[in-house]
């Protein structure tokens, strides 16, 4: 049954697979909930399987409540071909490895003076990420192609660029593509400008035109108006006024006390170097730059931004699972609030019920022209039925070109070193990321060989003979 006559019936078969998520999926089933336009299955898959079953009561709850406007199903499936079969939709949000993999990544590169705020999309960290996410994507992609080939595919896990390029690289034919909030930051960033600078106010970010270009996580607006006025200049001004001391929007909640806030401060300067308006967070931002801004924490404190240990990633799953007991036991009540992402206005779109323009990760067919054909790129889309539409963004600026670039030729080769239990390529590739730049080889030959040992259980066997 094609998409339109589901939409015609309005009874949808959704697939999630990492569906014990303590975050998205509770975000996705809020929003699910408090959409009136669709209904249906939503099938939970998870190798931990207990943690999918609390979402699952959750997500029955979530559907029950009186304020809810749509009513949805939530089931545990029990392999992933069950969850597949008939899906009209597959939503990918896994977390590739445990903890002490992602110890590995972030904090073992420290030892050689390497400061990862992240650790998930570039670096040593994000390298050695892919290596053990690329073989489940091609898990996945191959169970796709065979279950459920017609279903829309979307991915929120990290490293995105690399887990949507094997998606495709595994399955030509698939109708996958990827999601990230960060760009929602900058142009909300960009809508306090205009009300506290310019006195502007109620302007939302669904009101600007911005032409969104790069990759994930280092991703650029080379164009920003609102109406009938061009907000680059006045960025330029905004991001001179700022620089020194960062940007505050005068909540309680700053950089200072959330991991996941900055001050813009990498924005800033990186705006002032090229003249494009950086569009993800100052962590992430840092991480595609040369140590300039990790050179070790206190020149992270002077860029007023955070590095996030897996200790506290540790504490706040910690705190999640409370919550979760919470939910379950209806000591919390249910708080159908709108997440702020746009994965159900996506699925909409794509049913038909009205086009979204939003920016998203797809293969380059011309859209980004000076980067390589079929590597994924972040620009905008258009969304609508059974159909995503990227919109040119025209050549990059010619300063920024080649350090996107260069992450670009990186990622092509991190998945020919995973798919290809390639050594030689793999050390390379990990060698010439800007954050190894200063690193001595034989430094980084024991790092790449004792990270690499980290993530065995998880890597093919050629890797190690």
């Amino acid at each position: 049954m094609g998409i339109a006559s589901k939409q015609r019936e309005k009874n949808l078969t959704v697939a999630y697979i990492g569906g014990g998520s303590r975050g998205w999926a509770w975000g996705l089933m809020t929003d699910l909930a408090m959409d009136g336009d669709m209904c249906g299955t939503v099938r939970l898959y998870d190798i931990d399987k207990a943690a999918a079953r609390r979402n699952e009561t959750i997500g029955n709850r979530i559907s029950a409540h009186p304020d809810a406007l749509s009513r949805w199903r939530y089931q545990v499936s029990d392999t992933l071909a069950e969850a597949l079969t008939g899906a009209d939709f597959v939503v990918i949000s896994i977390l590739p490895g445990t903890f002490e993999e992602m110890r590995s990544d972030v904090h073992l590169p420290e030892r050689l003076g390497v400061w990862q705020p992240v650790g998930d999309t570039v670096g040593a960290g994000g390298f050695m990420r892919a290596m053990r996410t690329i073989p489940m994507f091609v898990e996945i992609a191959e169970a796709i192609r065979e279950h459920a080939p017609n279903a829309w595919v979307i991915n929120y896990t990290n490293p995105m660029s690399l887990c949507v390029r094997t998606l495709y690289h595994v399955f030509p034919g698939i109708k996958a593509f990827g999601c990230c909030h960060e760009v929602f930051g900058t142009q909300k960033l960009l809508c306090d400008m205009l009300e506290k600078e310019y006195g502007i106010p109620g302007v939302t970010r669904q009101q600007l035109y911005t032409t969104v270009t790069g990759i994930n996580h280092f991703t650029w607006l080379t164009r920003a108006s609102y109406r009938d006025i061009d907000l680059m200049p006045l960025y330029a001004k905004f991001a001179d006024r700022y620089f020194e001391t960062g940007y505050d929007d005068g909540g309680d909640d700053n950089w200072m006390n959330n991991h996941f806030k900055c001050a813009h401060r990498v924005k800033f300067d990186l705006f002032r170097r090229y003249g494009a308006i950086a569009a993800a967070g100052d962590r992430h931002l840092a991480e595609f730059i040369a140590p300039l801004y990790t050179r070790d924490p206190e020149t992270v404190r002077e860029w007023k931004f955070q590095l996030t240990s897996v200790d506290w990633r540790v504490k706040d799953l910690g705190d999640r699972l409370e919550r979760s007991d919470r939910l379950i036991s209806g000591e919390e009540p249910l708080n159908l609030k709108p997440s702020g992402e746009e994965g159900h206005l996506l699925l909409k779109a794509l049913l038909g019920l009205g086009d979204v323009v939003s920016n998203v990760n797809v293969p380059n067919r011309g859209q980004v022209p000076d980067l390589p054909l079929g590597s994924v790129v972040e620009t905008n889309a258009l969304f609508g039925l059974d159909r995503i539409e990227p919109v040119c963004a025209g050549p990059m600026p010619d300063g920024l070109l080649p350090l996107v670039a260069r992450h670009v030729l990186n990622q092509e080769n991190t998945l020919k070193a995973a798919l290809n239990c390639d050594r030689k390529l793999g050390f390379a590739t990990f060698m010439n990321d800007p954050q190894m730049s200063g690193i001595r080889m034989e430094d980084g030959r024991k790092l790449f060989d004792d990270m690499l040992e980290n993530q065995r259980k998880y890597l093919p066997e050629g890797w190690f003979r």
